[in-house]
């Protein structure tokens, strides 16, 4: 018996789960109408008719704030399961998880410096 033989329900489960995804896509572009009429290809705003350009500047600092927030959500990610398996990893898991812990501060003390978190 190969090793991959127990994930065999898994890998077809996967195959299944992959596939539902095409159908149902395949399944609205087959029965949704196709209308090309001037006002489909409109945008819409509430049900207002647009004003303006539509291609206008965001400034940066919202993506910014979301880049910092992103990073500190992914170190949680990266957190959770230490935290979990704790008692089993030993003195050398905490001093690993304290260097990265370390460099996040560091890179939240560089993000402040710059200005990344202040909003006016």
């Amino acid at each position: 018996m190969s090793p991959l033989a127990k994930y065999d329900s898994f890998f077809l489960f996967l195959l299944i789960t992959s596939f539902i995804p095409i159908i149902a896509f395949s399944i609205s572009k087959i029965v949704a109408p196709v209308n090309k009429r001037p006002e489909k290809l409109t945008s819409y705003e509430s049900g207002i008719e647009p004003t303006g350009d539509a291609w206008i500047q965001f400034q940066i600092r919202y993506y910014m704030f979301a880049l910092v927030f992103v990073i500190f959500d992914v170190e949680t990610v990266f957190l959770y399961p230490w935290a979990m398996c704790f008692n089993e990893l030993g003195s050398s898991a905490f001093i690993e998880a304290f260097i990265f812990i370390f460099i996040l501060i560091i890179g939240l003390v560089y993000a402040w410096r710059k200005g990344a978190l202040e909003w006016s």
